[in-house]
């Protein structure tokens, strides 16, 4: 069955301004500047009024009308990331061996990068790139914590998921073997 016409309506802030050309999405805030290509997904935008965009999809079938909810929660995510920003809270966990970890700002990619060492004892040294506009910090007051922060939700939580992949345990019992740095907490950098 095809639906007629799907329609979304999503409301802006006003200190948030919103350009979309050719379905990419520029959104420009108090914290900076994000941008994101939507062009392979088929949806319209309209402006009805100031600061409401609408988002439109015609003759779609069941599959088609759900990305309407999918971009309009897209959007939602760039707003507030450059309103708030979004902070991940990771903990350090060890049974045994206390796990060593040194944060350092790569001069030429402007990118920060993480050092894991002495993970379950071992020798190997295990380095985590983050992605673009993501700052890691030892978190202040608590012992084995580390925050990542930034403007796009998709680089915070794909560094903090890149730090948990690159401490896996291998040839060992998992139930066991606990060990590893793990999300404690997600949220914004704005609390509300």
């Amino acid at each position: 069955m095809k639906y007629i016409v799907s329609t979304e309506t999503l409301n802006i802030p006003d200190d948030v301004s919103l350009k979309i050309r050719s379905r990419v999405v520029e959104v420009t805030g108090p914290r900076g500047k994000l941008v994101k290509d939507l062009s392979h997904i088929a949806v319209t935008f309209t402006i009805p009024k100031k600061q409401v965009v609408q988002i439109e999809i015609h003759h779609g079938s069941r599959k088609n009308v759900a990305t309407l909810r999918t971009v309009k929660s897209i959007i939602q995510n760039l707003i507030t990331g450059v309103t708030k920003g979004y902070k991940y809270k990771m903990r350090y966990v060890y049974a045994h061996f206390p796990i060593n970890v040194n944060i350092e700002k790569n001069k030429e990619q402007d990118l920060y990068e993480l050092e894991i060492r002495n993970f379950l004892g071992e020798k190997i040294v295990r380095h985590v790139t983050m992605k673009e506009g993501v700052t890691v910090e030892p978190s202040k007051g608590v012992k084995d914590q580390i925050e990542l922060t930034g403007n796009s939700v998709e680089n915070v939580s794909q560094s903090a998921a890149d730090i948990q992949q690159a401490c896996l345990v291998k040839n060992k019992d998992i139930r066991k073997f606990l060990d590893g740095l793990y999300v404690s907490e997600r949220g914004t950098i704005a609390e509300d």
